[in-house]
């Protein structure tokens, strides 16, 4: 990139003044009136000098580097300029700005990721719902941001597995097993519809929870029916089980394929019991777990966290004991650099006390485990409530903004694709750890700050490009045609490098919305296909196609479909 030409250039400017090269940056401009590319080179060295000589300025500092700098050879930098308190500002020229118009029509869908993570294995962990129990928008979060992360990682050059962890074993199940038993004569057969099947399995649950939490004598036979699942052992309770978790699984396939996700491993909590159990002894035996009163516990307050429960006084293991295993078993599948797990922010306490002994008990794991949290997604109402009072599941919210989209586009692959990208927006258009209010009008409006305004600007561009095909006329590369829109258009790698580095998509969906509403400005004021003007024509063909790219790139990290027509 040429932030790192730039930066050289800064380094030799400052050697040819015998100044020792310093920390600073080179970033991009807020304003391109302003540049391109500024650096603070002046203002840090400024401040370090003064602390060992009388009082260094820095806006004279600026334009001694000014000065100093050497010709730049490729001709990538037109000017360099001295602004504010000793910024330099350095503006690209048109043959930078044609290189970049190649590197689109050259590299097409690589065209600005990087290779900062070459050679790593990176496993991502998202979704992870529960079996026999709805798909919660929670879920759909979890699966939006995860996907994304996944996907920048793979474009910064690494190596990535998707993982789900789903939950098929423990009380929340055991509880819909107990409510499926007594809704038995209820229960659809395996002909029935998906969405039948799944939806008794919601129903079951319900039940089941309502039942417990007004019948406490009920907890035992729940438990019974637990320890049955763990162990395996024939008979009703097992039964029901295989058919409530196979329904669920078919289900969630389905639900994945219209998101856009392939996981690699489907690890179930069941797969890592063993695992957990194998290191919480080890845990014991080292002494960094002790027995409370039939239990076995971490006493965590001397690491700064709290005290948690691994192992029951019945001898069951506690969800952190089976995310110990998972870690193990992460890493016999998929030996990584790096595993990530996206979840709600209610689990951030959780997640510290838990990956602390992972790496008090397998040193190797040491920093190699990161959790990455979420917020709440909720109705300008403040509650996630469907019309029937309860809560709503992922599944439903998709279904709603679907009819929403068909209302004015009948075509199904047309609304799943919009309502999809209209709900993943909403998601990924800020930073990942706060809470949503999902608006669902707002969400398709196609005047700006939406996922359908940016999947329209693209099926715009596509018809630009169709339209110059039938009339003969090609894109080309100039330079110099919308010189702004490329000087836009070159900020994608960069873009893209802080997204990556800081697992920050919201910057994205900034910049996608930023160059799609350039775009359409432009659009508005110039006849982009015009036969009588043909090489005017291919230039401004060329800046569509160079959108159409960035835009289907962007989009693509994003998990948001492009659409040729709308």
């Amino acid at each position: 990139m040429i932030v790192e030409k730039i930066k050289k250039q800064i380094a030799e400017a400052l050697g040819k003044l015998g100044i020792t090269s310093t920390s600073f940056a080179v970033e991009l401009t807020k304003n391109l009136v302003n540049g391109d590319y500024a650096s603070n080179v002046a203002l840090v060295t400024a401040r370090q000098l003064s602390s060992k000589t009388p009082a260094v300025s820095p806006l004279g500092l600026a334009e001694q580097i000014q000065e100093a700098l050497p010709p730049d050879k490729d001709g990538y930098i037109e000017k360099v300029e001295v602004a504010g308190p000793g910024f330099l500002n350095f503006f690209v020229s048109n043959s930078y700005l044609l290189k970049v118009q190649k590197d689109i029509l050259d590299e097409k869908n690589k065209f600005g990721y990087g290779h900062a993570r070459d050679g790593q294995k990176v496993m991502v962990e998202y979704t992870d719902p529960n079996v026999m129990k709805p798909f919660h928008v929670g879920h759909l979060m979890s699966n939006a941001i995860g996907e994304t992360f996944a996907r920048l990682y793979e474009a910064s050059g690494a190596m990535v597995a998707r993982v789900n962890y789903f939950s098929d074993v423990g009380l929340a199940i055991a509880k819909a097993l107990w409510g499926m038993r007594e809704m038995r004569m209820t229960m659809p057969n395996e002909g029935a519809p998906i969405v039948e099947r799944t939806d008794f399995l919601g129903r079951a649950y319900a039940f089941g929870v309502k039942q417990a939490e007004e019948n406490p004598e009920l907890l035992a036979d729940i438990k019974e029916i637990n320890k049955k699942i763990y162990n395996k052992t024939e008979g009703e309770a097992l039964e029901l089980y295989k058919i409530g978790r196979r329904w669920s699984m078919e289900h969630f396939g389905l639900l994945y394929k219209k998101l856009g996700t392939n996981f690699d491993y489907l690890i179930p909590e069941s797969e890592v019991v063993d695992n957990g159990l194998v290191a919480c002894k080890r845990a014991l035996d080292a002494g960094l777990f002790v027995e409370s009163e039939g239990a076995v516990v971490f006493k965590a307050e001397k690491y700064g966290l709290h005290t948690r429960v691994f192992i029951t006084k019945e001898g069951l293991p506690t969800y952190e004991a089976k995310d110990l295993g998972l870690c193990l078993r992460k890493m016999e599948l998929f030996p990584y650099n790096l595993s990530v797990s996206v979840t709600a922010n209610e689990q951030n306490d959780y997640f510290k006390v838990v990956f602390k002994v992972a790496e008090l008990i397998y040193p190797e794991l040491a920093g190699k485990l990161k959790h990455v949290s979420h917020g709440m997604l909720r109705l300008p109402s403040g509650k996630m409530s469907s019309r029937t009072g309860n809560v709503i599941t992922g599944e439903a919210l998709i279904a709603d903004v679907e009819r929403k989209v068909s209302e004015k586009n009948p075509d199904p692959i047309v609304a799943s694709a919009v309502a999809i990208g209209a709900i993943k927006y909403e998601i990924l258009k800020q930073a990942p750890g706060r809470d949503i209010i999902f608006d669902m009008e707002k969400s398709l409006s196609l005047e700006g700050d939406s996922g359908p305004y940016l999947q329209y600007a693209y099926a715009r561009a596509q018809s630009l490009l169709r339209n110059g095909k039938e009339v003969g006329l090609e894109p080309e590369v100039s330079g110099l045609e919308g010189r702004e829109l490329l000087r836009m258009f070159a900020r994608f790698p960069e873009i893209f490098a802080e997204a990556s580095s800081l697992l920050a998509p919201q910057y994205l969906v900034t910049y996608l919305i930023q160059i799609a509403g350039a775009f359409n400005a432009y659009y508005a004021g110039n006849k982009i296909v015009d036969p009588a003007n043909k090489q005017t024509s291919r230039h401004r063909l060329g800046l569509a196609f160079s959108l159409s790219q960035v835009l289907a790139n962007g989009l693509g990290i994003l998990g948001i479909p492009v659409l040729d027509r709308m």
